[in-house]
This record gives C-alpha cells, sequence and structure tokens, in this order.
C-alpha cells in the first residue's frame, strides 16, 4: 500500500490534487476537510489509502493520519463505499463523525448526503465500541452533552423561538461550555437569541 505521497502540488479542487512526485503526477481524491486544511505551499504531504477494484486503482489522500484511520473504519461497515465515506468526511468533520458514532446519533450520520437510516444504523452497531475504545471516550458523557443540548433546545423551541437559531446558539454555547447544565444552557441562549 501507498502510505504517503510527498510532492509538487500541481493542482488543487475541492475534490482532487494532483502531486508530482519525482516527474510522475499521482491524482489523489480528497474530502472538503482535507482540501481545507491543505497549505498553500510548493510542496506538500498527503497520507494515503489505496483502494484497488477490478476496474480501478483508487487513491485517497487525507491532510491527518487520523482522518485517513476515519475512512478506513467507515469502509469496513457494509454499505459504506469510497465515495460514501469521503462524501461523510466532506460533510461532517472527523470529530464530529466520531461523536455521532459513539453517542449512536443516527439523526447526524443520516443527514449525510447518501446515507438512509438502515446505513446509520449499521454504522452506528459497527462502530461504536471501535470508536469508543479507539478514542478513549466515556459513552456517558457524550449522551449527557447530547441529552442536555438536546433539552435545552426543546424548552427553547416551547418558549417560541426559531429551532435553527436556537441550535446555532446551544452548539455555540455546548462548545465554549461542554459541561454545561441545562439551565446554563438555556440562561445563555437567552442572553443571545
Amino acid at each position: 500500500m501507498i502510505a504517503h505521497i510527498q510532492g509538487k502540488l500541481v493542482e488543487k479542487n475541492p475534490t482532487d490534487v494532483v502531486i508530482d512526485c519525482n516527474g510522475v503526477g499521482y491524482q489523489i481524491h480528497i474530502s472538503l476537510h482535507t482540501y481545507s486544511l491543505l497549505p498553500n505551499t510548493e510542496y506538500i504531504k498527503v497520507y494515503t489509502y489505496l483502494q484497488i477494484k477490478e476496474d480501478a486503482h483508487t487513491l485517497f489522500g487525507f491532510a491527518e493520519k487520523s482522518e485517513r484511520e476515519i475512512f478506513k473504519m467507515l469502509l469496513s461497515v457494509s454499505g459504506i463505499g469510497a465515495s460514501i465515506a469521503r462524501t461523510m468526511l466532506s460533510s461532517l468533520e472527523p470529530k464530529q463523525i466520531i461523536q455521532a458514532l459513539a453517542a449512536g446519533d443516527v439523526a447526524t450520520i443520516q443527514s449525510i448526503k447518501g446515507i438512509g437510516s438502515k446505513t446509520a444504523q449499521r454504522a452506528i452497531l459497527d462502530l461504536k465500541d471501535k470508536v469508543l475504545k479507539l478514542y478513549d471516550l466515556d459513552e456517558v458523557s457524550i449522551l449527557q452533552d447530547n441529552t442536555n443540548k438536546d433539552e435545552a433546545l426543546s424548552a427553547l423551541e416551547v418558549l417560541g423561538f426559531n429551532r435553527k437559531l436556537a441550535e446555532k446558539s446551544v452548539e455555540k454555547i455546548v462548545k465554549e461550555n461542554p459541561d454545561a447544565t441545562i439551565e446554563t444552557i438555556i440562561k445563555q441562549a437567552l442572553k443571545n437569541l
């Protein structure tokens, strides 16, 4: 397997890059997350995954090793191919995917284009334990954060606030203070809305 490619950046697009490595140009498919992390320098290094099929050899590139590992984990799920895994990493940040899998958040995973409820449930079923073990996460704290956030959102909706605006506000509060109680989240959101 080709573990990484380092060379001169010849072409950079949101879906792929071409890297010249000693006179050979490698076309490497990337996610939007990797695209946003690639430096604007002449020489770059990307970690790669080579997918070999009957009709094609396709290189996928990642700015971080951790993103490549998540990609490989996603490929292990039945129903998720390389293009859907890349779409997942383009739609959500790797951290968000890990948290959604660990928390069993079907809605977040299902919100990605090309993923239905069965595939989302299968991904969670197959990967939840791996993700909790590999990233040393505490399942209780993840579920608690989601519960606090969800309850605060529900309360704000009952108070008559627009769901999307409330969601943005609550997301920001939870990011800044992950241990915030439901009351704290609601109070802060009321100040911001």
